[in-house]
């Protein structure tokens, strides 16, 4: 259990019991939403960006942000509205309000315009049809996209949703991308398959929970159906996690690329389904692929509250460590366990060679307070 930001937080630390906390949220704004005043009038709330907050926003009153007409906002219906329809009225200057449904998009959503606001009511689902991805961003201050479901259609899509374009350099450490509540799903109501689920290309943007899900149950699940390498590729630079859950991919679930990243609660089962170790192996001697991956060239990165389980479905299947990192004073990670839920395989370290393996037979979950 992760507290952050909390006004009373309960006793305790890590291990036992195991309360990782953290006094305050260094930067974070809250979800958009819906708002009606006595006049009947609809508008969407967007909260002002925090730094250094604890508590909630509400305490003396209003969340505190600014208030956009619903006149300012599309109204997207599934059965109606196709990717060209939406992207023709993010062009005018709209934003986009997702009523509930699934919508088939034969090319993105494109969201090019900063401070563009995109949300979904009921887990709108963004389904792509062709093998691209479900939505786009550009590399702009302030755009803001919450409340949505990502659904990997048949064509295997390279991305599926991208944020910024690959090579972003600019600055938004004033006026963040934020993604709220958005999740993933390859397979589980049908075959789907994706390169990379989610890509984060731009600086400072802040993920503010997100689920990002392989399907290990339901229909078109199998090692050679519902394929994806990576939930998570992040190249952008200070970018910020929180709520991060990342399940059952077939290479790295998270890969961290760029400087300056910060995670506060990491959740992750690796793949159930590798069919033997040769289809589960990152490198000469190195045994499937660890689930949270600082790249080698990466210079400094911190997180907080890390499990990592394992529910291996063939024998002689396990992974050499949850967590693999380069050994840099600034790269630092706290409060880690790892699980064996079933009784096959093992994670043989918490992360890089730290941390001992996890059993069945005797029950062994290994934690760590601090890595280096």
């Amino acid at each position: 259990m992760v507290f952050q930001g909390v006004v009373h937080p309960p006793a305790g630390e890590w291990p036992k019991p195991p309360y990782t906390t953290i006094a305050q949220t260094p930067i974070v704004r809250e979800k958009p939403f819906l708002q009606v005043d006595a006049h009947h009038h609809w508008s969407v709330l967007v909260p002002e960006l925090r730094t250094n907050s604890v508590g909630i926003t509400w305490h003396r009153g209003a969340t505190p942000g600014r208030s956009i007409p619903l006149s300012r906002f599309y109204i997207a219906r599934a059965g109606v509205d196709t990717a060209a329809t939406i992207n023709a009225q993010l062009d005018r200057g709209k934003n986009v309000l997702f009523t509930p449904g699934i919508y088939e998009l034969a090319e993105p959503i494109a969201v090019n315009r900063r401070n563009t606001i995109v949300m979904g009511l009921g887990f709108a689902t963004l389904k792509p049809i062709n093998g691209t991805a479900a939505i786009t961003t550009a590399d702009a201050d302030g755009i803001i996209v919450a409340g949505l479901l990502i659904d990997a259609g048949p064509a295997k899509s390279p991305v599926l949703m991208e944020v910024g374009s690959q090579g972003s350099k600019a600055s938004h450490a004033k006026n963040p991308i934020s993604l709220h509540d958005i999740f993933f799903r390859v397979g589980g109501a049908g075959v789907g398959r994706a390169g990379v689920d989610l890509r984060i290309n731009s600086n400072d943007t802040i993920i503010d929970h997100t689920w990002i899900w392989r399907a290990d149950h339901g229909a078109g699940v199998g090692w050679n159906s519902n394929v994806s390498a990576n939930g998570l590729v992040v190249n952008g630079n200070n970018v910020t996690a929180y709520g991060l859950l990342v399940e059952h991919h077939q290479e790295y679930q998270v890969l961290w690329n760029g400087n300056g990243g910060r995670t506060y609660f990491y959740q992750s089962e690796i793949p159930y389904d590798p069919p033997d170790q040769a289809s589960f192996t990152s490198a000469k001697g190195v045994n499937g692929w660890a689930s949270y991956k600082v790249a080698d060239n990466v210079t400094s990165h911190e997180a907080w509250g890390l499990g990592v389980y394992s529910v291996f479905r063939r024998p002689n299947v396990v992974l050499t460590r949850a967590i693999e990192v380069p050994v840099n004073p600034n790269v630092r990670f706290h409060s880690m366990i790892t699980v064996a839920l079933d009784d096959k395989g093992e994670i043989t370290n918490v992360i890089d060679n730290a941390g001992g393996a996890t059993s069945i037979k005797p029950h062994v979950t290994p934690r760590l307070t601090s890595f280096p």
